[in-house]
């Protein structure tokens, strides 16, 4: 075995996002691309030598190619051990409690998290950390920086390692492991929740349950937790064999693309509950009977009932949300007497936090919950959370969700994504956007008068880092606000989101449609945006 090096051109596209860098697997195959990539990780790293790193992906299309070239790029790098997920397979999630059980120098994970898969689909890597959580702006800097010049690259020539079979082996001086993927997690699972309760839930067949893993990477997750541990009988688990299209699917767990899900849940013969997560496991959707849980309201529910599961019985230190989330669960932190604190988009933000023990839970609201158990968004533990609730409480998700209204008045919420939207046009939006806020202060849209107008910044009260440009809010008089926003995680086009709120303490009221209740307010968004006549679209691709 030889390690070689490769001569090589920078690429210009590869400065990563929010959660890495994602593009079209095409892309990906390019020669050199993924390679240019990790030699700029590595690169950006300091101090790898002889530590141990965590490897795994959600197991789209190209994930094993994937792998065994990082491999032997590390071996290249003189990393000591590569932990390697079964079958190349790892939640995100689970890379993140890997990283920090196992105190790895970091973990690289290969994952356009709910984009779609296959040859034609998307792929995605990104770098987590010893924390386990998302590698923060100034090491992805450094990483975009180191490919901007690359000329060469460092690779071992050896033949591949069999991913499929658990147990050691090695790559020149490097030591490789294959583990069982599910099992760390399973155990993590068992230390937070009071699983003798659930198990429970499914004795004598009174509580039905199902879970759609979307063809995704939870399904050897929740078929081993729900099925396995937790007693749900044969079949409550959903689409759970990972493929590499994900069935030709779209595993963004929402109303529109867990169709399937969603069907059964408002159908005649309904569940009790129903739950999904993504194509890399770390978001989820919460469903009771014929009742759709949104996720910012999921997040406030576990905090005001996160003394109920054993890992959280203590109390919680702080509770965060990313900006454009409902602010829902600052009502519950108002009356725990704990500090609620607004981020913006992007799980690195709740890190420092979280670091620094100000927040236990943390949420967004694109079906993104987690605590300080990890590092990322867990949509297993959010479900799991949830079944200890319905354990505990003994009442239906409904109930539960229209008991909390009452107590803490309801945040009326709803997201309208325009998918793939002409880059161009989507950015001209934003910029009048931009440029028209500072006069929408004082004026009036029917009965609603304007109180602010801005564009959220951020100051990381850890470590002072400044964050900028990153949301038009408009909030009103009486307590609504309308929130404009580009998304960073697509690879085609743009995706445009409108966030409309608006807080009703009337528990006579709370049972309005969501969409009705904000009907003005969506109304005045389309006016002061005009993402209609510019956009050529009637309507939202996804309404949530």
């Amino acid at each position: 075995m030889s390690i070689r090096t490769v001569p090589t051109q920078p690429f210009d596209d590869q400065k990563p996002g929010t959660s890495g860098l994602r593009k079209k697997v095409g892309t990906f195959q390019q020669p050199h691309y993924l390679e240019n990539f990790v030699q700029a990780i590595f690169n950006a790293l300091e101090n790898g030598k002889g530590k141990t790193l965590v490897l795994g992906g959600d197991g789209r299309f190209y994930n094993r190619e994937a792998i065994q070239i990082i491999l032997k790029m590390a071996a290249a790098a003189g990393f000591g051990k590569v932990l390697v997920g079964h079958n190349g397979i790892l939640s995100t999630p689970a890379a993140s409690c890997l990283i920090r059980k196992y105190a790895a120098f970091g973990g690289i994970i290969l994952s356009a998290s709910h984009n779609p898969g296959g040859p034609h689909g998307d792929f995605g890597i990104k770098y987590n950390t010893d924390n386990g959580g998302p590698a923060p702006e100034k090491v992805t800097d450094a990483i975009y920086a180191y490919s901007r010049h690359l000329q060469h690259y460092y690779i071992l020539e050896a033949d591949d390692v069999p991913l499929d079979t658990l147990g050691h082996f090695q790559l020149g001086k490097m030591a490789i492991e294959i583990i069982d993927s599910v099992n760390d997690y399973a155990e993590m699972m068992e230390s937070l929740f009071d699983f003798t309760a659930i198990r429970q839930l499914f004795t004598g067949n009174t509580f039905r349950m199902r879970f759609d893993a979307m063809h995704a990477v939870t399904g050897p997750y929740a078929h081993d937790i729900f099925e396995k541990r937790l007693g749900a009988p044969a079949g409550t688990v959903m689409n759970g064999t990972p493929l590499e299209d994900f069935g030709g699917g779209h595993p963004d767990p929402n109303l529109t693309y867990a169709h399937e899900l969603v069907e059964m849940l408002f159908g005649a013969q309904a569940p009790d509950f129903g739950a999904a997560s993504d194509g890399d496991g770390d978001r989820n959707m919460i469903l009771g009977k014929r009742f759709f849980v949104n996720p910012s309201d999921s997040l406030a529910v576990i905090a005001a009932n996160a003394h109920l599961a054993p890992g959280y019985q203590y109390g919680l230190a702080g509770v965060a949300r990313s900006m454009p989330t409902s602010m829902a669960i600052d009502r519950v932190a108002h009356a725990l007497n704990i500090d609620c604190y607004e981020t913006p988009t992007g799980w690195k933000f709740f890190g420092n936090l979280m670091d620094a023990g100000r927040v236990t839970l943390c949420g967004e609201e694109s079906f993104g919950t987690g605590s300080s158990h990890v590092r990322e968004k867990d949509g297993l533990w959010a479900v799991v959370f949830w079944l200890n609730i319905l354990a505990v409480r003994q009442q239906s998700v409904e109930d539960i969700l229209r008991e909390h209204w009452t107590r803490y008045g309801r945040n009326f919420y709803t997201r309208h994504d325009y998918e793939s939207v002409d880059s161009n046009i989507a950015k001209n939006i934003m910029a009048q956007l931009h440029d028209n806020m500072v006069t929408l202060a004082g004026k009036t849209f029917g009965a609603r008068r304007v109180a602010y107008s801005d564009d959220f910044s951020y100051t990381d009260p850890i470590d002072g880092s400044k964050s900028t440009g990153q949301g038009i809010r408009i909030g009103f008089e009486d307590g609504a606000r309308i929130v404009f926003r580009l998304s960073g995680t697509g690879t085609e086009g743009a995706t445009l989101r409108i966030y409309v709120e608006a807080y009703e303490a009337d528990s006579a009221r709370h049972a309005q449609d969501t969409q009705d209740a904000l009907a003005e307010l969506i109304g005045i968004a389309n006016q002061i945006s005009g993402i209609r006549e510019k956009t050529g679209r009637m309507e939202p691709t996804v309404i949530t």
